[in-house]
């Protein structure tokens, strides 16, 4: 009699349109609201009240909620929150659906996620190319889920002593994706690829497996040959690369460098393409001006590469190094402007660093510092030029003396 006057009276309310929570026993009620109805479930755990939602009546019948209701009341009875116990259960769902998503596709969505808040385009490319060379094919198709620490060792173990920088830096974008892939729902549990507290425990310090490697540089006393030879090669390359070493830049910043950057005879390098994030001026000798005014002018980059609109090949110069014969990077430019600037001339070395884009000084040094030491930087470019450019047999000991107040 009370079940047919409990189903009689839920029926008579689920016609209802007036707002409120119509009870139908053991804590199950028809809450109607002006947005619809639903039912709900009331009930008591650990003296703490708790309400459950059962779903909305145009998906449940009434002998569905109280089947519903009366699961949630055996797992109440048991000393489990069936809210819990539900939350438990479609966390599992979601898991079981990510075992779908693969480590390579987690990578390539945090990617495309990061690549905005990337200062500089090249960052992206160095990380597709690290993960393509070294991750991809050892744990690229497996579940995001399933990578554990004995995965990500396979990836990093072997490149450890060889490449240790490489093999760092593949490590931390590793653990980068993972926490992503966390946070996305795609997997649970610690990070394999964490460095403190674990993966530090299984591999060496990168400053014991094998000190720092620079960048091969060549002897400041060989660039005088060394322009002469360059000066023969035709090709934007060759310009770029010269330009790079007549500026002490670095080649990303030459191979983006557009004629809109240059102001007589200073090229502001503006703030997104430079490392620190901050523009820089560089003091262009009289050779670099030279190398300017000979170039063609199609478009605003002023070393553009083969496809119209595009600049040149960062590895281009590098390229052009290796066919020259030359076993020197690039970048070591950079380390030979900065030893003649120490040992061949009175320059002060703040002078030299700042040339470099190289913060210099503490922080506070750095918020009271307002200049950037331009006119004492055009002399110490000048002088530059003018020993890479002198007669080999001129630039041998040679010591500029260039005596400069601080």
């Amino acid at each position: 009699m009370a079940h047919t006057v409990g189903k009689l009276t839920a029926l008579k309310v689920a016609r209802a349109q007036q707002p409120g929570m119509y009870h139908d026993g053991h804590g199950l009620y028809l809450q109607v609201t002006e947005r619809g109805r639903s039912w709900i479930y009331r009930y008591m755990l650990n003296g703490r009240a708790r309400e459950m939602g059962l779903g909305p009546l145009a998906l449940y019948g009434l002998s569905e909620a109280r089947a519903v209701a009366q699961d949630a009341r055996r797992l109440r009875h048991q000393g489990i929150d069936p809210i819990e116990a539900r939350r438990a259960a479609h966390a599992q769902t979601q898991l079981d659906a990510a075992k779908a998503v693969t480590f390579k596709q987690c990578a390539e969505r945090y990617i495309a996620s990061h690549r905005a808040g990337w200062r500089n385009p090249k960052h992206a490319e160095q990380w597709e190319s690290s993960l393509r060379r070294f991750a991809f094919p050892v744990i690229g198709a497996l579940s995001v889920q399933a990578i554990d620490t004995a995965l990500v060792m396979k990836v990093i173990e072997p490149i450890w002593e060889e490449k240790t920088e490489t093999a760092s830096r593949v490590r931390g974008r590793i653990e980068s994706i993972l926490s992503w892939a966390k946070a996305r729902g795609y997997r649970t549990g610690e990070n394999p690829a964490r460095w403190r507290d674990h993966l530090n425990n299984l591999l060496p310090e990168r400053s014991r497996v094998r000190k720092g490697e620079h960048y091969a540089a060549m002897p400041y006393d060989d660039l005088p040959s060394f322009l002469i030879e360059l000066c023969k090669k035709q090709g934007i390359d060759a310009r770029a690369l010269e330009f790079t070493i007549l500026t002490a830049a670095r080649v990303s910043e030459v191979v983006g460098a557009r004629w809109s950057e240059i102001s007589g005879d200073v090229w502001t390098i503006p703030a997104e393409r430079m490392k620190g994030g901050k523009s820089h001026r560089v003091s262009l000798s009289r050779r670099a001006m030279e190398l300017l005014e000979a170039l063609p002018h199609n478009g605003d980059l002023i070393f553009p590469g083969p496809k119209f609109g595009r600049a040149l090949n960062i590895n281009a110069p590098r390229n052009l190094l290796v066919g020259m014969g030359h076993r020197v990077t690039v970048h070591g430019f950079r380390s030979s402007f900065r030893d003649w600037a120490a040992e061949r001339t009175n320059f002060p070395s703040e002078v030299a660093e700042m040339a470099l884009a190289h913060l210099v000084g503490s922080k506070v040094e750095q918020a009271y510092r307002r200049g950037d030491m331009f006119e004492k930087r055009r002399r110490l470019m000048d002088a530059w030029a003018k020993f890479c450019t002198s007669l080999p047999e001129d630039a041998q000991n040679e010591v500029i003396s260039l005596h400069v107040s601080r």
